[in-house]
């Protein structure tokens, strides 16, 4: 997704897995919109969309869904350039 020249997460299966599944959520809306987010660009996530996918799926369910669907966007810490180009391209799927 980004170009970044170290894709070493694309080099690791048990790693895309073990975020495939944290990525399961309580709520269907967040787990739709992260099924197609990893049909469409699993193999693709440098390290730093994975760190910032990581720091997204911290939140709570509902938390995420408001980020997910635009009502809020990042504050603070969470503000970060990685997370914010990481919720566009998770806002389009």
């Amino acid at each position: 997704m980004v170009d970044n020249q170290d894709n070493s997460h694309q080099s690791d299966p048990l790693r895309r897995a073990r975020l495939r599944w944290r990525a399961r959520r309580g709520l269907l809306e967040n787990d739709l919109i992260f099924d197609r987010f990893f049909s469409r660009y699993e193999h693709d996530l440098s390290d730093a969309d994975v760190a910032a996918l990581t720091r997204l799926l911290e939140l709570s369910d509902n938390e995420l869904m408001d980020l997910l669907l635009a009502r809020t966007e990042p504050e603070g810490d969470l503000a970060t350039p990685d997370v914010i180009r990481l919720l566009e391209v998770l806002r389009t799927v």
